[in-house]
């Protein structure tokens, strides 16, 4: 009895590494066909980004707090984006340094009453700035509330029909608004569209642009690149052409601000704000019947810095996954409801069971694999068999992901560069991906035990701000 026990258990974690791989090689052949469709595309209309002159007005929401290292450079950086008409709106969140008097200083603020709407909650403004300097440019200086009541208050203070959220510490390649942009201008039913973001780290950056993309020289950050590439190029571009994309980064994202402002702005009761806000714009449609799509980019980019000690990396990735476990738990009608469509019966499941139970499961078949093999109950064919599974196929999801990138843009134009991060997908799965499993189960537990949540901090290395 107790051999067949053990017999039933093994099987049941060496299938569900089976189904957890499968399902990321479908949506990897999504990608494939999604891509090849829209490179085609991309070619027939050439390099450079369209510019039609119908484009509509966009306003840029900055939340930010405690950014007086960079704030200066990436807000420059995004005046010199090529758009023809949009506005900069910088939310200073009640930033504890000198956020707010580098950007006075920097861009000759002045006081610049003015009413302001209230279609969705936030705290309270202490005041409102122009610049002398770039007629575009407003600040609102409110009161800490956190990234989704800082978003909150930009939308309330924005003018234009469509918003961007960037994030304070992000770097946007100049034709990346002009791309972003086409879903809006192709399907009049598009309420939001998302586009790639990369790790800047170890790239020639320089009066806030990313002049050429490079390898660092950390082996963490290393293993972000892939882990991104992977996350972007066939998670989300799978998704996207069956309107079932329930992530759009927060580091960069377009929406239309009425449709937003209906169903209540940001939450500012999850750390996963833009993941909450994407699944809760399906739900409202859904329930209302109202046609819409939500598109994914993978050419409009958005360069980040990331995370280059274990610590902040640790505590981001537990951030993101109670997050996801909020905005999951949430919205469960997605699932359950009678119009929950492809978002519901297909991406809800799927990020249910892999995404946000996934890494309980993974670390128990870890430990029972490991632990089992190490008492004489699982025999040696078992756990290799478990090891190809779990970590082969881990291997070729990381290696596909990197396929893609040099099929399609090829922004690492260097072949050492490229042969680095072949290498760097296959060591990230001895390691790194079971850290990241326990990392994530801490963001459980988090979830789990309704743990408060605040403005995540990184460590800077201040090169953007030069």
């Amino acid at each position: 009895m107790g051999i067949d026990w053990v017999w039933w258990v093994q099987v049941g974690f060496i299938g569900y590494f089976v189904l957890l791989n499968g399902g990321y090689l479908a949506l990897n052949v999504l990608s494939m066909v999604s891509l090849r469709r829209y490179m085609r595309q991309r070619a027939e209309l050439g390099e450079q980004a369209p510019y039609l002159g119908i484009e509509p007005a966009v306003s840029i929401l900055v939340p930010a707090y405690n950014e007086a290292a960079t704030i200066r450079t990436s807000l420059l950086s995004l005046l010199q984006l090529q758009y023809p008409e949009f506005e900069l709106v910088v939310v200073n969140d009640g930033s504890k340094d000198e956020t707010l008097d580098v950007l006075v200083e920097a861009f000759e603020l002045e006081l610049h009453p003015e009413p302001l709407r209230r279609n969705v909650p936030h705290q309270e403004v202490r005041g409102i700035y122009r610049s002398r300097r770039y007629a575009n440019l407003k600040v609102i200086d409110k009161a800490n509330g956190g990234k989704a009541d800082a978003l909150n208050a930009g939308i309330n203070a924005a003018r234009h029909g469509l918003f961007c959220a960037v994030d304070a510490d992000s770097i946007l390649q100049r034709d990346s608004l002009l791309r972003v942009v086409q879903p809006f201008l192709e399907d009049e039913r598009t309420v939001a569209a998302g586009g790639t973001v990369r790790i800047a780290n170890g790239s020639t950056v320089r009066g806030g642009f990313l002049l050429e993309a490079g390898i660092p020289g950390s082996l963490l950050a290393r293993f972000q690149i892939v882990e991104y590439l992977r996350a972007f190029l066939f998670g989300r571009l799978g998704w996207s052409p069956l309107n079932a994309v329930l992530i759009i980064s927060g580091a960069f994202g377009l929406f239309d601000r009425e449709r937003v402002a209906e169903i209540g702005g940001y939450s500012i009761s999850t750390v996963g704000e833009d993941m909450e806000l994407v699944v809760r714009l399906h739900r409202y449609h859904r329930e209302q019947q109202i046609p819409y799509r939500i598109h994914y980019l993978p050419d409009p980019i958005c360069w980040t810095e990331a995370p280059e000690d274990l610590g902040t990396l640790g505590r981001q990735r537990s951030r993101w996954q109670r997050g996801l476990a909020e905005s999951l738990s949430r919205h469960a009608w997605l699932a359950f409801g009678r119009r929950g469509g492809a978002p519901g019966r297909l991406a809800w499941p799927f990020m249910t069971i892999f995404e946000w139970l996934g890494p309980l499961v993974e670390l128990a078949g870890y430990a029972f694999m490991l632990g089992g093999f190490t008492m004489g109950l699982i025999s040696p064919v078992a756990l290799i068999v478990f090891l190809l599974v779990a970590i082969g196929m881990g291997i070729l999801l990381s290696v596909n992901g990197l396929l893609l990138e040099t099929l399609s843009f090829r922004v690492y134009q260097r072949r050492r560069d490229m042969l680095r991060l072949f290498l760097v997908a296959v060591l990230e799965n001895f390691g790194y991906r079971q850290l990241n499993t326990l990392w994530r189960c801490r963001g459980l537990w988090q979830w789990f035990a309704r743990r408060k949540h605040q403005w995540g901090v990184m460590k800077r290395s201040g090169q953007w701000g030069q």
